[in-house]
């Protein structure tokens, strides 16, 4: 395996998933990860897939038989190697094709309420590389034509003949990015205030906008910014730089929304990904939970119970049950201790 701080581990479940407990660095947010991994090729707690190799190895694997289909993941200096039922997969797109759908939950979400633009616009890229296969590789290719107008901005020489070039790639791309974006957010707002609705408990009425960092024309917002790149030496324009917008009775939620309903609005928004993946695509997401549960009061936590779909697959880590009040909540989901690398059921 050699995954994070595991040099090996098997796990078997039921359908319905597992609970981790232990203390914490002991491996349970890891453990998640490479079930993300193997299901969407990409963790929520990492930039590049070679820093989930264990610490002095040079690569890592996972398997698994998510939904009745054997999937390998196994990553080297070579890159990546995709199998599904023993059959190689040629690319990440045609890996991903007949995949899973993953929700992530963890208590960093409250950053998406109180954090940078970044943090939400990674919010919607979750999302758009699941929904539509467009997105992902609109997004590859942005990034790519991002980082070299970038470069060539930092040269001392003029490029501008270059830079136009590349300008066009993200013209292209950056549009494909926000057309999905607009329609993400406009699907995603009455889910969410619906959950937002749910989980407190009371009118709430919570409003999502997207907030695109060049306005509705990408190509115009780049010439006029034009001179003021060239100034400042970088991109300043482009979807690279758009948010999205939350207001909770009609004021900035990061500004005036108490802690709670922070946290309920986190809640929401996850929700609310998850309902749209399934609405738009007809699978139930997995719901990965990390450690969420013991830093909710009752009624939060409750309301998040009865409002995750009954027939997902839940994965829950977590420092102890102390929080579980009704055993049924869990029924069907295995117990399981983890500490030293190792695993017992509890």
């Amino acid at each position: 395996m050699d995954f994070r701080c595991f040099e090996s581990l098997a796990i078997e479940a039921p359908a319905a998933g597992g609970v981790l407990v232990g203390d914490n660095a002991q491996g349970k947010t890891s453990v998640l990860e490479a079930i993300c991994v193997l299901v969407r090729l990409q963790s929520p707690r990492a930039k590049r897939m070679t820093t989930l190799a264990r610490i002095g190895t040079r690569g890592f694997g996972i398997a698994g038989d998510p939904w009745g289909q054997e999937r390998q993941v196994r990553h080297s200096h070579d890159g990546l190697t995709l199998k599904a039922d023993e059959a190689p997969r040629t690319s990440q797109s045609d890996y991903l094709d007949d995949g899973g759908l993953v929700v992530w939950m963890g208590n960093e979400d409250l950053e998406l309420i109180r954090g940078s633009g970044e943090v939400r616009r990674r919010y919607l890229d979750f999302l758009g590389f699941q929904l539509d296969p467009a997105y992902r590789r609109a997004w590859s290719r942005y990034r790519r034509a991002l980082k070299a107008k970038n470069l060539l901005l930092k040269d001392s020489r003029p490029r501008d003949a270059e830079i136009l070039s590349y300008e066009e790639i993200l013209i292209e791309t950056g549009t494909v990015l926000m057309e999905v974006r607009t329609r993400m957010v406009a699907e995603l707002a009455p889910l969410a205030a619906a959950a937002q609705q749910r989980i407190s408990g009371r009118e709430e009425p919570l409003t999502l906008h997207y907030l695109p960092g060049s306005g509705t024309d990408l190509r115009a917002a780049l010439h006029q910014a034009r001179e003021r790149e060239r100034r400042q030496r970088q991109a300043v324009i482009g979807p690279h730089r758009d948010d999205l917008g939350l207001r909770l009775h009609g004021v900035p939620a990061a500004d005036f929304a108490s802690e709670g309903q922070q946290r309920t609005l986190a809640l929401s928004l996850k929700l609310a990904q998850g309902a749209l993946l399934e609405q738009r695509t007809g699978k139930i997401p997995v719901y990965l939970i990390d450690d969420v549960f013991g830093e909710l009061d009752p009624s939060r936590r409750n309301a998040l119970m009865r409002h995750l779909p009954a027939a997902a697959q839940k994965w829950i880590t977590t420092t102890h049950l102390d929080w579980l009040i009704d055993a049924q909540e869990l029924t069907g989901i295995t117990r399981l201790r983890i500490a030293g690398g190792r695993l017992a059921e509890c």
